[in-house]
């Protein structure tokens, strides 16, 4: 059966991290980290009952920190090119391992790892990781490679800046020079020639802002000598970056999010992505692409399953609730991406972005309703949701080095308190939980459920209603939003309300949604399904009578209707004055 795929962004080393007393710039000693094993059983379960269907373990394979792991044979990085003492999760240090710090038995980790696959897949999830193509750490090391392959950098020519077949961009007869310390005497970091950064900085100085901590990866673009592409023979990079993706095909991953996947050049996903497919077909791809002008291509050329959807959905949603940006706004949306909007990727929160409810955001977690009623149900494609988002995490903690920025860290050793306390120790409870995160937890439930439960949702048909209420007075299309998802004999008319106060709309349904969805004009047996306890409504669904909705401030609502009363009786064959009657019980939970 079709599904529409939810997934549950989780950070291992921050979100199974129970200690109390974390300290800012903390040490792995001081702070702790969440493990793989912490994830039991009962966690999963947990994750499964709120609608979840993927989880993207994000930063498991092995990056740069500080912590001292040599008396297991891994290297130690240099600490001062390391952002915060744990790091970045996208600073890759060995392709071919587990990190760490999420071990707790370090020479056993990718065992951990799999056994993790393994609790995950019994729990009726998938398993999403990253896979990071476009730059590693500046000390990129591997110590478990399988025999044979051989480190990135390992024989490039040093002497040029590019070399079709080097791995790496150089800034020859100069030094590495950041504008961060790099430490003194024997301790002190030296890169010479300097290679690269990650976020395309081709100098030799790169600030604080940029990506100093990484190198960028060369697959065969002469990007300093006018983006020349030299592609044939293969660059060496492609070879090694495809027997990365193969070897993590075989430990049962279901997913690769793909970390700017933009950076890399749109032929090596054309090449790469069939090749993994023919092997492991169960596999998809999500891009991490903020270029709409690519859109298309990294589906229809590319191969990708999926795409982040930030600069139409996310930003508009985000510029309604914090910049006056009229939630008209959204229909431009979805027709920039009409025709792929099954392949976006839906989010309010990860770990790039600020909390909804931090006070750079929203300042409050109760006004999602809109947003994620939107961001939810406005097609087939996928949602996300970032783990602590569901419980009203707001980030405002300055952890160190990311310091009060509204978001979650990724670079120290964390501990977040509302998913500490629903954790509970392996064994989640909302006994702990203020009455506002349950609350709030208990509508993400009943929204991310709902996905899967109502087919108009997860295989329907989109139909916006905004054209025909620009002029609608019980209806602001500064602050309002409706839209039809229909499918069979099953429609849904949804409302939004992004106001303070409360709407009392009559919303116009013009004919052509009627003849274009197939949906009879007649009277309804209707129930509202995002409140509890509302008893059902006859209504009038027709193109000359307008529909009653009364939305509540900041909320939203969820009429459903079947069949028409007045519709004709059916028959079946088993008994031929059965009549089947309308009504609008819910769908079986996937």
């Amino acid at each position: 059966m079709k599904q529409k795929p939810i997934i549950y962004q989780l950070l291992p080393r921050i979100f199974a991290n129970y200690n109390h007393n974390c300290v800012p710039n903390g040490s792995i000693v001081q702070n702790g980290s969440g493990k793989l094993n912490d994830i039991n059983d009962k966690v999963l379960a947990a994750i499964k009952d709120m609608g979840f269907t993927h989880v993207w373990y994000t930063g498991v394979i092995e990056h740069a920190h500080c912590s001292d792991y040599t008396k297991y044979g891994i290297r130690k990085d240099n600490p001062y090119i390391v952002k915060g003492k744990a790091g970045s999760p996208y600073a890759i240090k060995d392709y071919y391992d587990i990190d760490p710090d999420l071990a707790e038995d370090v020479p056993h980790r990718m065992e951990e790892f799999q056994n993790l696959v393994t609790r995950t897949h019994d729990a009726g999830l998938n398993v999403i990781i990253d896979f990071v193509p476009n730059h590693v750490a500046r000390q990129y090391h591997s110590d478990a490679a399988p025999e044979g392959v051989e480190d990135f950098g390992a024989t490039d020519d040093t002497t040029k800046n590019f070399y079709p077949q080097n791995n790496f961009y150089y800034i020859t007869r100069q030094q590495f020079a950041p504008s961060i310390d790099l430490g003194e005497g024997r301790n002190q970091y030296v890169e010479f020639p300097a290679k690269v950064s990650g976020n395309d900085c081709f100098t030799a100085f790169p600030s604080v802002n940029d990506w100093y901590e990484t190198v960028k990866l060369n697959y065969g673009v002469d990007i300093m000598g006018g983006r020349v592409n030299h592609f044939s023979p293969l660059p060496n990079t492609w070879l090694k970056m495809l027997n990365i993706l193969m070897f993590w095909g075989s430990k049962g991953v279901d997913a690769f999010r793909c970390d700017m996947a933009h950076m890399v050049p749109l032929e090596f996903w054309q090449w790469a992505i069939p090749i993994v497919k023919d092997k492991y077909p169960r596999i998809k791809f999500i891009a991490e692409i903020y270029d709409v002008a690519l859109y298309r291509d990294f589906i229809h050329i590319g191969g990708f399953d999926y795409l982040y959807d930030k600069v139409t959905l996310y930003d508009t949603l985000r510029g309604i609730q914090t910049a006056n940006v009229s939630a008209a706004a959204i229909t431009s949306c979805w027709q920039t991406v009409e025709g792929i909007s099954d392949n976006m990727l839906n989010f309010l929160e990860n770990h790039d972005e600020q909390r909804f409810g931090s006070p750079q955001y929203a300042g409050n977690p109760a006004l999602v309703t809109p947003s994620l009623i939107v961001s939810a149900m406005i097609s087939t494609c996928p949602m996300m949701i970032y783990a602590g988002q569901e419980l009203g995490e707001q980030a405002t903690d300055a952890e160190g080095f990311s310091g009060r920025d509204g978001r979650s860290t990724i670079f120290d050793y964390w501990s977040i308190s509302t998913l500490r306390r629903w954790l509970n120790e392996g064994n989640p409870s909302l006994a702990l939980l203020t009455d506002s995160e349950v609350h709030l937890r208990n509508l993400y439930r009943k929204v991310l459920r709902m996905c899967n439960r109502e087919k108009a949702i997860y295989k329907g048909r989109f139909f916006d209603l905004m054209y025909v209420n620009y002029d609608n007075p019980t209806m602001s299309p500064h602050k309002h939003y409706a839209f039809i998802r229909h499918v069979h004999n099953e429609t849904l008319i949804i409302g939004v309300n992004f106001d303070n106060s409360p709407a009392d709309i009559q919303l116009n349904i013009p004919v052509h949604a009627f003849d274009l969805l197939s949906i009879t004009p007649g009277t309804y047996k209707a129930q509202e399904l995002l409140e509890d306890n509302v008893p059902s409504a006859i209504l009038e669904v027709a193109p000359d009578k307008p529909f009653p909705m009364k939305i509540p401030a900041n909320g939203a609502v969820i009429w459903k209707i079947g069949r028409p009363l007045n519709a004709p009786l059916k028959r079946t064959p088993e008994v031929q004055n059965a009549e089947t009657p309308a009504d609008c019980s819910e769908q079986d939970t996937l």
